[in-house]
């Protein structure tokens, strides 16, 4: 007998297109993934993709299916998804972020003065760097939020050490750099706009994959510090390709809509200046507040609500249902109880998912907004599952 016929050699999937920030990720069958074969004991969370019903771009979207403690991955030595074939990452070009430089023997103490918390530790020098990032408000005097931030400590090099990148709403950059400039007084900080560098998110492909590696024009990375759900920040040099090689590249939209659904505010659209009280807006549940370290502006209020223990608001993930008005959800619609309760307000979204201030012991039941029957819009109010246990 002759030699067993070969089976044909496997071809590998075709790379992924990589496109310039702010570009729409290719349309691309999107392989059929089996739970079990992402996660080798159980199936905590699988990233479904496919092409929305009515849309000509692909979904993107956690699909929660067991173990509501989960939390990604970023251990050293694990494996995730496709990683060569570029399933282990998506990167969303953020170009709505804009980037403030801090630098200068006193800008660790003046950033603490203004900051709700710790500054990120000194870099170690590790190669590439792996910046240390941090999450925080700017408050007013009154305790409201100002503006959310995500500072960035860089390697520190002769006389600007230390120094800070601060990530924030692009619309903002100049009112953030006006708050600081008025709080600088005698102080030797140099506050100046960053333009050089373009804000990126990574979401992971696989609920274990391994934490990404950057390209060369990307020497800033650092895991989001709000929640592992968001996966990690990047900060690349110029508009270019994705700075993960062979990742996706991904649609903004995208991002927004997983972030929605995460529950995560960003920007002033989420938090609107002067309005949003940082407690109510969950900026402890995203490690956003420090109530161990020394005063900061607007400190009083917020750990006087600390202390007391009461935050009878907070905004909560939505999704919408019914006949929505030709422009959305306007921010600010009273949202309602089933009896015509006032339950809260809606914020802000994007399509049928957004966020709502509502009442915490309201949430449970059904809700809607607008005006009566049938321009009615319904509202399903959900707890994150990465929420600490005495928030559910």
């Amino acid at each position: 007998m002759g030699p067993a016929p070969r089976s044909p050699p496997a071809v590998p999937p075709p790379a992924a297109t990589r496109g310039r920030c702010g570009a729409r990720a290719p349309l691309a069958p999107a392989p059929t993934l089996a739970a079990a074969s992402i996660v080798p004991k159980m199936a905590a969370a699988v990233l479904l993709r496919g092409v929305a019903p009515g849309r000509g771009r692909r979904a993107w979207c956690w699909r929660l299916l067991a173990a509501t403690g989960y939390r990604l991955s970023h251990g050293a030595g694990r494996k995730g998804g496709d990683h060569e074939s570029g399933g282990a990452w998506t990167c969303f070009p953020l170009s709505e972020r804009g980037l403030l430089r801090v630098r200068g023997p006193d800008s660790a103490p003046f950033l603490l003065g203004l900051l709700t918390n710790e500054l990120p530790g000194p870099v170690d020098g590790e190669e590439p760097p792996v910046a240390r990032a941090g999450y925080a408000h700017f408050l007013n005097v009154q305790g409201r939020t100002l503006y959310d931030v995500i500072v960035y400590r860089l390697p520190e090099h002769g006389a600007e050490a230390p120094a800070f990148l601060l990530e924030c709403d692009r619309g903002a950059l100049a009112a953030v750099q006006r708050h600081l400039a008025l709080h600088r007084v005698r102080r030797k900080v140099f506050v100046e706009l960053h333009p050089e560098m373009c804000v990126w998110a990574a979401l992971p492909g696989a609920p274990e994959a391994v934490p990404p590696r950057a390209a060369e024009g990307a020497p800033i990375m650092a895991p989001d510090p709000r929640t592992a759900r968001m996966g990690w920040r990047l900060l690349a040099r110029g508009q270019g390709p994705a700075p993960v090689p062979g990742s996706r590249l991904g649609d903004v939209q995208d991002y927004h809509q997983h972030r929605y659904q995460q529950g995560v505010p960003e920007g002033v659209r989420d938090l609107p200046p002067g309005v949003a009280l940082p407690l109510e807006s969950n900026l402890a549940f995203m490690n956003g507040v420090s109530f161990t370290k020394g005063c900061y502006l607007g400190q009083e209020l917020t750990a006087r609500t600390h202390h007391t223990g009461v935050v009878r608001k907070r905004l909560f993930p939505v999704r919408l249902s019914g006949l929505l008005p030709a422009g959305g959800l306007a921010p600010g619609a009273p949202v309602l109880t089933a009896s015509g309760q006032v339950a809260g307000k809606y914020r802000s979204g994007q399509g049928r998912v957004g966020l709502a201030l509502l009442r915490a012991e309201l949430v449970h039941g059904p809700l809607h907004a607008g005006a009566p029957e049938p321009g009615r819009v319904g509202l399903t109010a959900s707890v994150p599952d990465w929420w600490p246990g005495a928030a559910k």
